[in-house]
């Protein structure tokens, strides 16, 4: 994608253009002890149910392979219940995206980025802030006023009247939350989901929590290990697993029930347009639906969400059951490390790494710039201008903000024109995506790192 350069005290966002890949997961009764998760070869696949004896929730899974050298055995029997999927899929009329190849996802996301008809983008803080207002295409609906709707923002952030409970919890969460660790054990997904919890809880993000010990989980385990001076050999040790639980109190849950208030159904939910011109006549590029919202606000695939609340009609006072959230890092951030390789964004308070977020940075075709360059300003709920074609063609569009922007809900500009690090309207593609040269992370990961990082911090694009 061509990229202008920087036209206003804003710095300039390029559009991420996306192959997204749905995050993946484990069959986690399967998997073999996690200590010796580096010795398997994984393929993302399909979905497992877990029927818990009185309401059946599909997980998503992901296909082990185990080493040559790896002596074959019977897959140990899941304390929760059976694993029972084939005649579900065998049944089903249309193919879901939880049960498609890894290929197949890549492709069908390939062909959804296809439509995208951005020639050139900017992220600006709002439509007064740009220097050629004159070539926008503004309409009655948008009129370039600042929407200043941080509903999504608020969503995420705020807990401030959302009521979480452990009552009538299912057998299923109840088996996440008393699950404990212990040497040699065959992880069942119970042990899956509270793993992935635990380092959210720690600030190791693994992204979107979706019940599988995939990618992002792993370089999430390697990442704690780094944080607590622990030998980072990415498996599961008691060193490890103490250092999980030290900051945690005994009684946490890791799944709660959650009722549905009247502010959340109230919410302002909009299907996304899919060219920029018909983004530029909407209000706001809001959640799309309640289940997306809820998803972002807890951390979660919107699957695995949707796989834990069967049934539901997602109703005001209706209770679900959802992730129980991490506290606030309280860490001064003065300066991040993005690294390409690793696809990780490291956080630190001066050598201490006080966080690490799974992130996509740049592609082979545009790659990301290498060097140190600084944070020179942060922008939450940013404005996009959109450029779709060339020569004479060529239209700007001024996108309005929202969960669903090019940008995600928080920009945070380089010393580095066009280059900043920002939200993603696709959470469940992080690590998996290639983006047009930008730092992208999912829009909860974004919201803690621009809580706790100055203007003028560090930014090495490795």
């Amino acid at each position: 994608m061509k990229i202008k350069p920087i036209v206003s005290a804003i710095s300039i966002a390029t559009l991420s253009l996306s192959a997204s890949i749905s995050a993946f997961a484990a069959p986690a009764d399967n998997l073999p002890s996690i200590s010796s998760l580096s010795g398997v070869n994984v393929e993302e696949s399909r979905s497992s149910s877990i029927d818990d004896g009185n309401t059946r929730i599909t997980l998503p899974t992901e296909a082990i392979k185990p080493n040559k050298a790896q002596t074959k055995r019977p897959p140990a029997a899941d304390s929760m219940g059976q694993l029972i999927d084939s005649k579900r899929a065998s049944q089903a009329n249309v193919v879901a995206a939880d049960n498609m190849s890894v290929e197949e996802l890549t492709l069908k996301d390939e062909q959804s980025d296809s439509t995208d008809d951005i020639s050139e983008g900017q992220a600006v803080a709002g439509p007064e802030t740009s220097t050629d207002t004159a070539n926008f295409e503004v309409t009655d609906n948008a009129q370039l006023q600042n929407i200043g709707d941080n509903s999504a923002i608020k969503s995420i952030e705020d807990k401030d009247g959302k009521r979480y409970t452990t009552l009538n919890l299912s057998n299923y969460a109840k088996q996440v939350n008393s699950a404990t660790w212990s040497p040699n054990m065959n992880v069942n997904s119970a042990m899956t989901i509270k793993l992935q919890a635990l380092l959210d809880w720690n600030h190791a993000s693994p992204g979107p929590i979706d019940g599988g010990w995939g990618m992002n989980s792993k370089k999430a385990l390697v990442n704690f290990q780094n944080m607590k001076g622990l030998p980072a050999t990415g498996k599961m040790d008691q060193k490890t697993w103490n250092a999980l639980i030290k900051n945690i109190p005994a009684n946490k849950p890791v799944l709660v029930t959650y009722t549905i208030t009247e502010e959340d159904v109230k919410t302002n939910f909009a299907p996304l347009p899919s060219s920029s011109e018909a983004k530029s006549k909407v209000k706001g590029l809001y959640y799309q639906d309640i289940k997306e919202m809820l998803g972002e606000r807890f951390h979660m695939d919107v699957r695995y969400l949707d796989k834990l609340n069967k049934n539901k009609s997602y109703k005001v006072g209706e209770t679900i059951t959802v992730l129980n959230n991490r506290g606030p890092l309280n860490q001064r951030i003065n300066r991040v490390v993005a690294n390409k390789a690793d696809k990780t964004l490291y956080a630190y308070n001066g050598d201490k790494l006080v966080a690490a977020y799974p992130t996509t940075i740049g592609s082979t075709s545009t790659p990301s710039p290498q060097g140190s360059f600084k944070i020179v300003n942060k922008v939450k709920m940013p404005w996009y201008k959109a450029t779709v074609g060339e020569g004479s063609d060529k239209k700007v569009h001024m996108l309005p903000p929202g969960p669903n922007s090019p940008v995600g809900v928080v920009w945070m500009g380089l010393s580095k024109p066009s280059y900043g690090i920002h939200g993603s309207p696709k959470p469940e593609g992080i690590s998996r995506q290639a983006s047009a040269g930008c730092v992208r992370l999912t829009n909860w990961d974004v919201l803690e790192v621009y809580a706790n990082i100055e203007n003028g911090a560090t930014v090495e694009l490795q």
